[in-house]
């Protein structure tokens, strides 16, 4: 059963708001990292089919990934695995990784960053749109994450080769 994006509750300090990292994926802070003390930060995102993120790597943080929905293709370093709802695995900081939903229906998960510094990175991504994404991502605002390839999965839409608006 797919649940509604709007039905579902969002972190005190966020709002209801649900954010749009680029067309077909969205997400919302589920757990600020001022409520942890910037231990950790969580998201929940959701992902159309065919969306997915280009392999990056994050000097600071590590990634802690809980599948809620469908399933993702998950490639860390040299393994390439399809974590299912129920799943979950951490990537290692340092660790070149990409996701994607290769499915024909939606995922959702958490994406728990210890610690939470990345929350302001993506609390600037769900501001902008196009370009400014790019730049974001090429620049200091990107908090130690760095974009070192595209998806390494085929016909996958990204912020690196975004789907056309509706």
């Amino acid at each position: 059963m797919n649940i509604s994006t709007s039905m579902m509750p969002a972190a005190p300090d966020a709002g209801s708001e649900w954010w749009e990292v680029t067309p077909g994926e969205r997400f919302v802070i589920r757990t600020s990292a001022a409520e942890t003390g910037g231990i950790y930060t969580m998201l929940e995102i959701v992902a159309d089919p065919r969306n997915g993120v280009p392999l990056h790597v994050h000097a600071n943080e590590e990634e802690h990934f809980v599948v809620l929905e469908g399933s993702v293709h998950l490639t860390a370093g040299d393994e390439t695995l399809e974590l299912s709802a129920g799943d979950s695995m951490t990537v290692r900081r340092g660790t070149p990784h990409a996701w994607a939903n290769l499915s024909d229906g939606i995922v959702r998960m958490l994406i728990i960053f210890s610690p939470g510094n990345l929350e302001r990175t993506f609390r600037l991504i769900g501001t902008l749109k196009g370009e400014d994404l790019a730049a974001v991502l090429a620049s200091n605002e990107s908090d130690g994450s760095t974009v070192v390839g595209p998806p390494p999965f085929a016909d996958v839409f990204s912020v690196v080769s975004p789907r056309p608006r509706p």
